[in-house]
């Protein structure tokens, strides 16, 4: 994640107490108990403990943890249909937590909209008439309420069943309702509670894959709460890892693969097939050298032969890949008397962004061994990835 992108909304020191003993129960949390503890002296419960996180503008940040971690504890405290014990929760200069009833309810409204695990549609409402209630509820025009509706429906896949009625849908068509009718709303930031869980396996993976197309797609502030893993590490831009109410670990699903900070975490991702998501970025070696397109044959035979390789990248002065020139193509190049080696280049090789995973890579090795570039959206050569470091890495991230 790229730091230097705007924070939609900061969460600092935000601990929630169940009980009525608040202060009592922080108290012995900052003399160093833990949950547990807290509890068994002072019977209040210690749901979220000195949280703090940022959400970046346009991110999908995971929220995780087993049963009893917090999670769905702390995205009601985001939206405040949870009162904080202390703590803050920013989002665009608003403090939540410091807002009056008034103000919270228009903060919601412009900010906030949450699609939860059991559907939460309305029986006696069609389809359209259930993704328009927000827009009702707001008093929007019935005319353009019906036309942002159905735009977004066709969104999510639903064009054409705006007259059914949720029982006549399966359960990934009516969470694609859900979905939908928080789109609807237009808040800046979409809250999910576990809302793909109730879902069949396959029917689950099919709604992470659209949500991801529509992430890609409108970069909606998104905050995802789940429990499991392998759904975390496929969707999440970032994953905020959380056990008995405390943040265990913040980053990519990379960075918590590769760099898991305790056993906790270790045992957590146990039997994850790395391969899905470590990435081309993680098993990408500097590239020893390059030619330049001005190069002449001879050139670029001279380095190759310095770095004992048969074949080069080729770029431009901005480091934008051209083309791979092979040994026996500079030769014949210097042999026809060529001043540059631009006609004697071959496209015949692959490239692949940063992000692509591991497990994609293995089929594009070709029979000649080509190292496989990785390139920006530029186009520029970032770096090349080779079959040894593909399996160094993976067996590399399973030692740890």
């Amino acid at each position: 994640m790229d730091e230097t992108r705007n924070v939609k909304i900061k969460v600092r020191g935000l601990s929630k107490v169940f009980g009525k003993q608040p202060k009592k129960a922080l108290e012995l949390r900052d003399q160093g108990l833990k949950r547990p503890e807290i509890l068994e002296k002072t019977g209040q419960t210690l749901g979220l403990s000195n949280i703090s996180f940022d959400v970046y503008e346009g991110e999908l940040l995971v929220i995780m943890g087993l049963s009893g971690s917090g999670k769905s504890t702390l995205i009601r405290c985001l939206n405040r249909l949870i009162d904080t014990t202390e703590g803050d929760i920013i989002i665009d200069d608003e403090n939540i937590p410091t807002l009056s009833e008034k103000a919270l309810l228009e903060c919601r409204r412009r900010h906030f909209s949450m699609v939860f695990q059991n559907f939460a549609l309305f029986p006696h409402r069609t389809v359209q008439k259930n993704v328009e209630f927000g827009l009702e509820i707001r008093g929007v025009d019935p005319a353009e309420r019906y036309k942002i509706a159905h735009e977004t429906l066709t969104q999510v896949g639903l064009e054409g069943w705006e007259d059914a009625y949720p029982n006549q849908l399966s359960g990934g068509m009516q969470q694609r309702v859900g979905l939908a009718r928080a789109l609807a709303n237009d808040a800046s930031v979409l809250l999910l509670d576990e809302a793909f869980s109730a879902l069949d396996p396959l029917i689950r993976k099919d709604m992470q894959q659209e949500l991801l197309e529509l992430q890609s797609r409108m970069q909606k502030t998104t905050v995802f709460i789940t429990h499991d893993l392998d759904e975390a590490l496929n969707i999440g831009d970032r994953i905020v890892l959380l056990k008995d109410g405390e943040v265990v670990q913040i980053g990519t699903p990379e960075d918590i693969l590769t760099n898991p900070a305790d056993d906790y975490v270790r045992r957590f991702i146990e039997g994850v097939d790395r391969s899905r998501i470590l990435t081309a970025e993680s098993a990408m070696r500097p590239v020893r050298t390059t030619a330049r397109e001005s190069d002449g044959p001879r050139t670029a035979l001279h380095r190759m032969r310095e770095h004992s390789i048969d074949s080069i990248y080729v770029t431009d002065r901005d480091r934008n890949l051209l083309g791979l020139l092979e040994v026996d193509s500079a030769s014949q190049a210097m042999e026809q008397g060529a001043d540059t080696i631009t006609d004697y280049l071959t496209q015949d090789f692959r490239k692949v962004p940063p992000e692509e995973p591991l497990h994609n890579l293995f089929a594009m090795f070709s029979e000649k061994g080509f190292p496989i570039a990785v390139i920006d959206e530029q186009e520029r050569l970032l770096g090349v990835v080779v079959k040894g470091a593909v399996l160094d890495q993976l067996a590399r991230a399973g030692e740890k």
